[in-house]
């Protein structure tokens, strides 16, 4: 998972004081990978600024076809019966590519016009960045940690009259992953599943919840176990393809493989599915099928896998190998025959 960018809490408060307060900058700059908080946040601004995206003041400009001459044209225009014209700029690749004609027109911008940016990526090193980020305000939309995610669900969870716990939110995280639009669907479904009950159960989570990452994650592990190279580095790419950074891949193939040597220790020595399911925080429709990839490798060959990725992790991150290349390597060495 991505790391929270640092200031981002700070920035979200400024943010929803300058809402509450009424007290706007006239550029504001809403980015980064987290569509949900970015397009949240985008949503606010139009909202405490426009009244609603049907005002006659408010203009929305989309794509990266837009002329920036006819934006400052617009923005020229003074707003009817209103102190206040709001222009929307969104997905522009301004940030990204440059616009030196809206980057000089930030500067003393008309009085009565309110910019709102919002855009996947930006490069902080261009003029209309470094514009807003002076005199306006810019805050970076970034995937969430783990911690922030748990926090969030469980509050949503509250807010709607029930509870969840600690283990059942983990394994909610684990199936549908950390995109928050998602989890926000996700969510909505366990509630209208849920209505008669108080508290939201693994039972419920594997009932409703689509299993978009982690149904990846085991067909690339059963490929693995299987031996089936090509279908495991077919997936490998499918999830890479999703934007699903190859750290996070490798740290979930050595999170298999660790549970798939405890596993297997605890049912050589004649351990019950629940007892084994409550020492490693399984839920225990899960460990038979980790009991059955576990079947396919020996002890030395679990711990040598094991030593791989984390060894494979300690050259990434001293520069002697790519990623992308030693999440391969794991994979071909596991699917070796």
């Amino acid at each position: 998972m991505a790391a929270k960018t640092s200031d981002f809490p700070a920035k979200q408060r400024q943010l929803n004081e300058d809402i509450k307060n009424g007290t706007f900058k006239q550029a504001y700059l809403v980015y980064g990978e987290e569509a949900y908080l970015r397009n949240q946040n985008r949503d606010k601004l139009i909202k405490a600024l426009a009244g609603d995206a049907s005002s006659m003041n408010f203009t929305r400009y989309e794509g990266d076809g837009i002329n920036p001459g006819e934006v400052i044209d617009m923005a020229e225009t003074m707003p009817f019966l209103s102190d206040k014209r709001v222009i929307l700029v969104e997905n522009s690749g301004f940030f990204k590519g440059g616009c030196p004609e809206l980057a000089d027109y930030l500067k003393a911008p008309s009085e009565t016009t309110f910019f709102i940016f919002a855009e996947k990526e930006v490069d902080k090193r261009k003029d209309i960045y470094k514009a807003v980020s002076k005199t306006g305000f810019e805050i970076s939309c970034d995937e969430q940690d783990e911690s922030t995610l748990k926090s969030w669900i469980a509050g949503k969870v509250k807010s709607e009259g029930k509870v969840i716990s600690p283990r059942a939110l983990a394994f909610f995280i684990d199936r549908v992953g950390t995109d928050m639009s998602n989890i926000s669907t996700e969510i909505e479904k366990l509630i209208c599943y849920c209505l008669d009950k108080s508290e939201i159960t693994e039972e419920d989570i594997e009932a409703v919840c689509a299993n978009w990452l982690t149904n990846r994650i085991f067909a690339m592990t059963d490929a693995i176990v299987e031996k089936n190279q090509k279908r495991a580095i077919d997936l490998y790419y499918d999830l890479l393809a999703l934007k699903e950074p190859p750290a996070k891949i490798l740290a979930l193939i050595t999170r298999q493989f660790n549970l798939m040597i405890q596993v297997k220790e605890m049912h050589d020595n004649h351990k019950d599915n629940g007892s084994i399911a409550g020492a490693v925080k399984l839920a225990p429709f899960l460990v038979g099928k980790y009991i059955n990839w576990a079947k396919g490798y020996s002890f030395e060959e679990l711990r040598s896998v094991l030593e791989m990725c984390a060894s494979n992790d300690e050259a990434v991150k001293t520069g002697k190998l790519d990623y992308v290349i030693s999440v391969e390597m794991v994979i071909i060495k596991c699917t070796s025959k």
